[in-house]
């Protein structure tokens, strides 16, 4: 979810194509004792209880004004913990959208983050989810630094972990903003992935981040990378702090670049888990 919309001219793109992929149950979550990969369990929530835990998660509300459109001319109004667009059912998180006058909007929706609550500094991050259908959605998994020691947007960077827009059913986008590479300049980086039942069944989208660079991945295939090349910040400004949102944006520059189909509503976009790995210390 872009703090400003990049077109999608001069991505790096890798494509692949998923198909016949099966929805599973939760797998067994690692205690932080056990080795993955060389990785153990930092952070993680599974949605197992009633209410979205106010220790990990804060709500953002409103309009995004003075911002407004939240920098992407969106057209939702994010709700906060009103049920009606973030509830968790039967274990998994629910982020839904409708179609109603609310505030001066004409739809409503929820965005979560862990900002003052949970950031980290590298680590594999998987997000097990299940993304909204029809032309207008734009939901989006994504990471903003907590403390933007490098500057203001793009220069202290923007990670967005899993993109998806409505119109563009069965693709899948992962990118960077920064200094060096943002739509500004039609110089930013990412890649995009083949997906074709993402709106029907869960997948499991991540990222792998170290000091040297940061894959992207689904269902725990590698689809993109990009290298840590050493020179400044405006290039990889990734050594800081970052937190995570999810959100559901209705509209906006890319989201509503072919309009919105009103008659979809409303959708959602479910979340099975998050977990957030980081190496073991030797």
């Amino acid at each position: 979810m872009k703090i400003f919309i990049p077109h999608l001219v001069g991505l790096l793109i890798s494509l692949l194509i998923i198909s016949g992929c099966k929805t599973s149950s939760k797998p067994e979550v690692i205690s932080n004792d056990d080795d993955t990969e060389g990785y153990q369990l930092v952070w993680a929530d599974e949605f197992d209880t009633s209410f979205l835990d106010s220790t990990k998660w804060s709500y953002d509300y409103g309009d995004g004004c003075p911002n407004c459109g939240w920098g992407n001319n969106e057209k939702q109004f994010y709700t906060g913990d009103k049920l009606k667009n973030t509830r968790i059912e039967d274990g998994q998180l629910i982020i839904e959208a409708h179609k109603e006058n609310f505030e001066n909007s004409k739809y409503t929706s929820a965005r979560i983050t862990t900002k003052e609550k949970g950031d980290w500094l590298y680590g594999k991050f998987e997000i097990r989810a299940k993304l909204a259908k029809g032309v207008g959605t734009w939901p989006a998994i994504w990471m903003l630094p907590i403390n933007w020691e490098y500057g203001g947007w793009p220069a202290s960077g923007e990670i967005d972990i899993m993109e998806h827009v409505g119109y563009a059913q069965d693709t899948i986008y992962g990118t960077i903003h920064t200094e060096a590479y943002n739509h500004m300049h039609g110089t930013e980086k990412g890649g995009m992935l083949v997906v074709e039942n993402a709106s029907d069944e869960f997948h499991t989208y991540g990222i792998e981040w170290t000091e040297e660079s940061l894959k992207w991945l689904i269902d725990g295939e590698e689809y993109f990378e990009i290298k840590n090349d050493h020179q400044t910040f405006k290039e990889y400004p990734f050594d800081k702090r970052f937190y995570l949102i999810l959100n559901l944006a209705i509209g906006g520059n890319w989201g509503g670049k072919n309009g919105i189909d009103d008659s979809i509503f409303p959708q959602k976009m479910m979340v099975d888990y998050v977990r957030i790995y980081q190496k073991k210390m030797n």
